[in-house]
């Protein structure tokens, strides 16, 4: 299958980075290289770092941006890596960089990835096939408990208990192995009434299980932390979201970095010394346009947050 991707607010986060004067930027998040492709078109001089779990994801990009020789170094990798993938490179400082967080639409529609509810296919969801955690593992062998964590921390699956509680009674019997046996179980642990509602039923599960093999959430504060720390002073980092768990934690660490003192106000003086080290270029979500929305329904969920480094 051919690696298809349209990126979302493609223009909107570039823009953000304001490209100029032959600087260092980094795509975190790679895919088939539609934003990196768009940095280099806008500075002949620019120097590119793509870095993606998916060593598809790579194999395309490669094909993306051939027209682009000796600018781009291709990085098979994890952006929460961020600090030590520019030092093995060599690179102190760079001048940009945007991640596009979530699942390709590539990963989705590829049946055997196994991302997706609307396709059957073995239970994996892994970005990088090399991780050793899958869909299948968590599915398989997560206590009733864990997995009801999972499911209302990462789905808000208001059904999370019973649908737990429906795959342990399932996988008693048998392994859940594919993705349409576990949508089937989810069905059935879900009234008929409340299913009517709300889109697919399986799609916070699924949301959920694709987190949790993946790690998602848990490195995205670090991570935005050492992307700024990477930041070149008055370069920008853009981040788009795709659900309201990944929005809230952009959000909320952008609000911490740009805060100062956060010393008690009934101190007389500040004794914390603590200073913004970066400024909200974006107080509210940018959000795709009409065009877009009617172009390209997956858009529709997106969010774009920028921040501007203040402090070196």
């Amino acid at each position: 299958m051919e690696f298809q991707h349209i990126s979302v607010l493609l223009k909107e986060s570039v823009d953000a980075l304001r490209v100029c004067g032959g600087g260092i930027y980094v795509d975190g998040t790679l895919g088939g290289g539609g934003h990196s492709f768009e940095i280099l078109s806008r500075d002949k001089n620019a120097r590119l770092v793509g870095i993606d779990r998916d060593r598809e994801a790579i194999a395309a990009a490669k094909k993306r941006l051939a027209g682009f020789p000796g600018r781009v170094s291709f990085v098979n990798g994890n952006f929460s890596d961020i600090l030590s993938i520019l030092n093995e490179l060599g690179i102190e400082k760079i001048n940009g960089a945007v991640l596009d967080l979530g699942v390709s639409s590539y990963q989705l529609d590829n049946a055997e990835r196994g991302f997706s509810y609307m396709h059957d296919a073995p239970l994996d969801m892994r970005m990088n096939t090399d991780d050793k955690l899958s869909a299948y593992d968590v599915v398989n062998t997560y206590t009733q408990e864990e997995l009801v964590k999972i499911f209302y921390s990462y789905g808000e699956e208001k059904w999370s208990r019973r649908i737990a509680e429906f795959i342990v009674k399932r996988r008693e019997i048998s392994p859940v192995n594919t993705t349409f046996e576990l949508v089937d179980i989810i069905k059935s642990a879900i009234p008929q009434k409340a299913r009517t509602a709300g889109g697919h039923p399986a799609k916070r599960i699924f949301q959920a299980i694709r987190i949790e093999v993946n790690n998602e959430l848990k490195i995205l504060d670090k991570a935005i932390r050492d992307f700024t720390e990477a930041l070149d002073e008055g370069s920008r980092l853009a981040v788009i979201t795709f659900h309201s768990l990944e929005d809230r934690i952009v959000k909320n660490t952008f609000k911490d970095m740009a805060s100062g003192c956060i010393c008690p106000k009934s101190f007389p003086v500040c004794v914390c010394g603590r200073v913004p080290t970066v400024k909200i270029i974006s107080p509210k979500p940018i959000l795709p346009g009409k065009e877009e929305l009617e172009n390209n329904s997956r858009s529709q969920s997106a969010k774009l947050r920028i921040i501007e480094k203040t402090v070196g």
